[in-house]
């Protein structure tokens, strides 16, 4: 039985709970591992030492684990358990959580970006535009995988002006309610520290569009120049992807980060929970409502549209709010046929509700 106190991989996140999920493995010679790297069939993975001088990385062919679901397929984050004599992983152990995404094709298929992770770093660079949507749809992501979300906004070298800094802060924090939101600069080493301390000790991804400053983030964390840096376009803060692979690198403070190359499309995998966590705020308004099957458009005795006209609730947030709700669902409709099905049912129904509410409101006005 392998003591996680002790092991060389504790701080690769080893514990009792991985130990008990390994223990049917142990008397098969297989030895515990953490995938750090996947690519084309093959992985790195960590292990310890069979000398007992700390841990190595050994390379492993994932075939014997092969799935045709992508989401139940090795990837970085994955505990496994690995046959070092034949160089193979024979199994993945329960993964605690998963931060998946929609394929970046127009498949149904998702993808799984990373494993047991306890936080999910977003970063958001300040040298662009605030794209507060984009923001809640890492957000599902993030809660949904089961991570706790961590927003950064980067590159506060840019923003001169305390006031604005403050005000673009003040935004992303009405729009990522219970999430912390903290304001970095690499160049400059602020908030570096406080988000060192807030993922240290655990695992955190790090996630964030092509040009957010990931690797530069990723280097100050890490201590050392680690991921290649290259330089954005100045026209629209955006630039190529300098991470190509999804790499887990231990943390000088404790703990492990996955860099993640930069995600040009964040569409939902079956996210209705995560949407609930962002939108809590509508959530709780809709338990308000008159009829519980409010689609919070026309029907009386909507406290949702009641919140809106008051401005208690702003436009932006609603339609944000719809719209990963009916993108979730066609997802959800693309894979299931009998929901599908379902869908178009209520749809039609809310339809026609609407269309008689309309016309009472019309009657009224008359």
């Amino acid at each position: 039985m392998y003591n996680h106190i002790s092991h060389p991989l504790t701080s690769y996140g080893w514990d009792s709970g991985f130990a008990e999920d390994f223990a049917p493995y142990a008397g098969q010679g297989l030895v515990p591992g953490r995938i750090v790297r996947v690519d084309r069939g093959r992985c790195d993975a960590v292990t310890g030492d069979p000398g007992g001088h700390g841990v190595v990385t050994v390379r492993a062919d994932t075939a014997p684990v092969w799935s045709p679901d992508p989401l139940l397929i090795a990837c970085t984050g994955d505990w496994a358990a690995l046959d070092l004599e034949r160089g193979v992983v024979r199994a993945l152990l329960p993964r605690r959580t998963a931060f998946l995404r929609s394929a970046s094709s127009k498949k149904s298929d998702g993808q799984i970006l990373a494993a047991n992770v306890d936080h999910a770093v977003i970063a958001v660079s300040l040298a662009a535009e605030l794209d507060l949507g984009r923001i809640e749809r890492f957000l599902a992501l993030a809660w949904e995988s089961g991570a706790r979300p961590v927003v950064v906004l980067t590159k506060t070298d840019v923003v001169p002006d305390a006031s604005v800094l403050a005000h673009l802060v003040a935004d992303t924090e009405a729009t990522a309610p219970g999430v912390d939101v903290l304001a970095v600069s690499s160049m400059t080493g602020e908030g570096v520290d406080v988000l060192a301390a807030s993922v240290g000790g655990g695992t955190a991804v790090l996630l964030g569009q092509s040009g957010a400053g990931k690797s530069t983030l990723a280097n100050a964390l890490l201590g050392e120049e680690v991921q290649d840096v290259q330089t954005i376009r100045d026209s629209d803060g955006k630039g190529r992807h300098t991470t190509t692979t999804r790499d887990l690198l231990p943390l000088p403070g404790g703990g492990v980060l996955i860099d993640t190359p930069g995600l040009r499309g964040v569409g939902l995998w079956d996210a209705e929970e995560g949407v609930g966590q962002v939108f809590s705020e509508i959530e709780a308004l809709a338990r308000g409502c008159r009829f519980h099957d409010c689609a919070h458009t026309v029907e009386p005795g909507c406290r949702v549209m009641e919140a809106l006209e008051t401005g208690e609730l702003p436009e932006r947030r609603l339609e944000s709010y719809r719209k990963l709700l009916r993108e979730n669902e066609r997802l959800a409709a693309r894979t299931d046929a009998r929901l599908r099905a379902e869908i178009r049912r209520d749809w039609k129904q809310k339809q026609a509700l609407g269309r008689h509410m309309m016309e009472r409101k019309r009657g009224k006005q008359r």
